[in-house]
């Protein structure tokens, strides 16, 4: 899971700060503190899984989030309500010294664009699939891991805390434990179950010792050692992986995250089912998705329309 202590620890001292100093109401503060984990797991999404710290993110990061919000229609006060939280915040955070300047004081308006998110080509994804090989232990793990993130698009921390009782074949399902010990449930394809027969056969090479009936606690990724893979070691085997296969080089584990729920919009899934699928709280945090779709949609345009510029 992301390391995103450096966002809720600040915000979890500022909730007791409004219920002990000001005296807030459980009910106000249980709504500052959904709004601000609105605002958090958007920055994480938007940077790729990686958390900010709070005096890392700017004005432009803030109108962005706004922006999100407006487009998914959500209602103006809604997003002044937003708006205020983050203002409350880093006022809040001006005064313990960890903010040098509010970054939300200033922004009237949310229409500012923000952006993309990095996301492979459906050609571009087949291509790193098929990059591992398909004989040794760590090419058969290798690849599934690739199919399992791309047939899923669970987080890589999700990934890596999978057990082996969290494959529910028979029901096309593996059980997810996501953010907030939240599980779910998320569909897996033919040829990501076929990846992940193929690696749990070979698995015992891994394994320093076998047991007879494997129990529901077993890691399903393991290292050389016999021990669970972590997150780190995945992003070193994608890395490897992208540069054996000439990709963009900003491909990360959550790029695969972000190609999965691109490819989905882009081939007529609605916003809400992606939601459930990624495991977001907020429709915000998926709105960002139609960005993306829009964007490749105008590039589209931009070279195939004959009358797209003036010659």
């Amino acid at each position: 899971m992301a390391n995103d202590r450096a966002l809720r620890t600040p915000v979890e001292r500022f909730l007791r700060f409004l219920t002990i100093e000001r005296n807030f109401s459980d009910l106000t503060v249980q709504s500052y503190r959904c709004d601000l984990e609105g605002w958090i797991d958007y920055m994480i999404e938007l940077r790729r899984g990686e958390c900010p710290r709070p005096d890392m993110i700017s004005i432009f990061d803030i109108r962005g989030y706004l922006s999100a919000m407006y487009e998914a229609q959500y209602a103006k006060s809604t997003i002044a309500r937003h708006l205020a939280a983050l203002r409350s915040f880093y006022k809040f955070g001006m005064r313990e010294g960890w903010a040098t300047e509010n970054p939300a004081r200033p922004i009237r308006n949310p229409h500012v664009g923000r952006s993309l998110p990095h996301f492979l080509s459906s050609e571009d994804v087949l291509r790193l699939l098929e990059t591992p090989d398909s004989v040794s232990p760590p090419g058969l793990r290798d690849r599934s891991i690739l199919e399992t993130f791309y047939s899923t698009g669970i987080r890589v921390s999700e990934l890596v805390g999978l057990n082996t009782g969290d494959l529910l074949f028979d029901e096309d399902l593996i059980r997810v434990r996501g953010k907030g010990k939240k599980e779910r449930f998320a569909p897996i394809g033919s040829h990501a179950k076929k990846a992940l027969t193929l690696w749990l056969e070979a698995r015992s090479h891994y394994v320093k010792r076998i047991h007879e009936n494997d129990d529901f606690e077993s890691p399903v990724y393991l290292n050389r050692l016999g021990s669970r893979l972590t997150t780190r070691s995945v992003g070193r085997m994608l890395e490897k992986y992208i540069k054996t296969s000439g990709l963009d080089s900003r491909t990360s584990p959550h790029s695969l995250r972000h190609s999965f729920a691109t490819h989905l919009l882009n081939q007529g899934a609605d916003l809400r089912s992606i939601q459930e699928l990624l495991g977001h709280k907020n429709l915000i945090t998926t709105q960002i998705y139609t960005h993306v779709s829009t964007a490749q949609l105008l590039e589209i345009y931009e070279k195939a329309h004959p009358r797209a510029h003036v010659k």
